[in-house]
């Protein structure tokens, strides 16, 4: 007598933000490499998790890393200040070529394709644009919203909605300019059934106080709102609440087997703001005095100058993450949803705090190919643990051998391929539990084979403060032709609020 798996023509299915998508260094590029595309390839060899293609001109809005690489190739291991001029100038003709790329002068976004993709992330949205969010809705916000080319607009200024507009409606048909997320995903049920259904949304309700520097709480008029008239950079716990509560009953009707969410992590743990205290020491309780961009070393850091935020406001930012998460445990319960502990396993990464918790964020598995693949066989330590942190990736002097980080991206707030990995370790634990099945265990020499940051470095990255301070000239520092900060740029497009 043996059991028998029900059939679903669709074994994994993702709804949700940048996360989901697999964004990382600025953009979305290599889709198969987000944490559920890794996931799926564990499955039955047939499974399908079809996911767009952002390839061209390394992704959309701006890859970081393949911005750094193409400086490396014309300016060696550094850039000095008598190449700036020159450097930005390389800098601004290659952001002006993916702008007009992505802009749709140079492209048509249409595809042939019958049915949705099994991925429908899409970077920068919150919980209520899953099922407000259509292509006929972006269409219209490109179309009020003109590109602008001029040194101080170096992305692209439609670039959410071109990506939505991708992964909602790929072939550009008149039948699907009005699917949602939620629609898309109904048409999969219909097309065969689900069997596992990932949503992995709602950072993107309180990011933006960390990508912003400021905490600007959600009000009547931001919930259930469209995307552009939004303000707001944190919602308040009872908004998340009854946004997530509508989102869990769509879900729920959608009629997949199993529905997995996860916990949010911490906001103030990604290195995308850099803590720093007013001596300049370690933390003493967990928390810094002050957090700034993570392009700003300790000893520059001024209050008076630089924008930040406190230690009142990490706080805080963490306390309504906690009123986050336990929604997410109670509405869970409520709909019979899996809750996949993915915040816990964050701050258990987390090198810079006191409170980590004591878990083990790295498989055996994971360490076994660390040392198994020669690029990356000196990050296991002689404990048999990976130097690997949530740090900002730093390379040890003259080498290109990490020093620290490794698990975020160059944009300092979405996860590395190491990273998507080994969310989708901790998701496929929690799956086996509830009677997934599996054929095979995370790819783990994919995984590494493809995290180019730590097998192959851009040479730039050996002198990270210079580098990072070019990217990171503001209007009163033109020594360039790009007047506007690059990376703030990229950080802003994350946000609750509208731009």
């Amino acid at each position: 007598m043996f059991s028998r798996r029900t059939f679903y023509k669709h074994r994994l299915v993702s709804i949700g933000d940048s996360m989901a998508q697999g964004f990382k260094n600025g953009g979305v590029y290599r889709t198969d490499l987000s944490f559920p595309a890794i996931l799926a390839r564990s499955l039955e060899s047939d499974t399908s998790f079809d996911t767009p293609l952002f390839t061209a001109q390394t992704g959309i809005p701006i890859n970081i890393e393949m911005l750094v690489r193409g400086m490396s190739d014309e300016f060696g291991d550094k850039i000095t200040w008598n190449e700036y001029l020159k450097a930005g100038a390389h800098l601004y003709k290659t952001l002006r070529r993916i702008k007009e790329y992505w802009e749709g002068s140079k492209k048509s976004l249409a595809v042939e394709r019958d049915l949705p993709y099994q991925n429908q992330g899409v970077w920068g949205v919150s919980i209520s644009d899953s099922w407000l969010m259509n292509a006929e809705y972006c269409k219209k916000q490109i179309e009020t919203k003109k590109p602008r080319y001029t040194v101080f607009s170096v992305l692209p200024d439609n670039a959410l909605y071109t990506t939505a507009r991708m992964v909602l409606n790929p072939a550009q048909s008149e039948e699907g300019r009005k699917h949602t997320m939620i629609d898309n995903v109904k048409l999969l049920q219909k097309d065969g059934g689900i069997e596992n259904l990932i949503s992995c949304i709602g950072h993107n309700n309180i990011v933006g106080a960390v990508t912003n520097l400021e905490l600007i709480y959600s009000e009547e008029h931001d919930l259930n709102a469209p995307h552009h008239q939004r303000t707001c950079t944190v919602f308040r716990p009872e908004h998340f609440e009854d946004e997530t509560r509508i989102l869990y009953q769509k879900l729920s009707k959608i009629g997949a087997k199993r529905v997995f969410v996860p916990t949010i992590p911490y906001v103030t743990i990604p290195p995308a703001i850099r803590g720093v205290n007013s001596d300049k020491s370690k933390p003493r309780t967990g928390y810094f005095d002050y957090y700034s961009r993570f392009w700003i070393w300790d000893e520059d850091f001024n209050p008076d100058k630089h924008a930040h935020l406190t230690k009142e406001d990490a706080i805080t930012l963490d306390q309504h993450v906690d009123q986050y998460n336990k929604i997410i445990y109670e509405l869970s319960d409520e709909f019979g949803f899996h809750v996949v502990p993915v915040g816990r396993y964050v701050s258990a990464a987390a090198r810079r705090r006191l409170r980590a918790e004591q878990l083990t964020p790295f498989p055996e598995a994971f360490i076994k190919a660390l040392k198994n693949n020669p690029a990356t066989s000196y990050m296991v330590n002689n404990h048999g643990q990976p130097r690997l942190s949530t740090d900002y990736l730093r390379l040890k002097e003259n080498s290109q051998e990490l020093d620290r980080g490794g698990i975020f991206s160059l944009d300092g707030l979405h996860p590395s391929t190491i990273g998507y990995g080994l969310i989708a370790n901790i998701y496929k634990e929690r799956m086996e539990k509830d009677g997934v099945e599996f054929s095979t265990d995370i790819d783990w020499d994919f995984v590494i084979e493809n995290e180019t940051l730590v097998t192959n470095p851009p040479l730039l990255l050996n002198d990270l403060r210079l580098l990072l301070r070019f990217l990171a000239l503001g209007r009163g520092e033109r020594l360039t032709k790009i007047g506007q900060n690059v990376l703030q740029n990229v950080l802003e497009l994350f946000s609750s609020r509208s731009y």
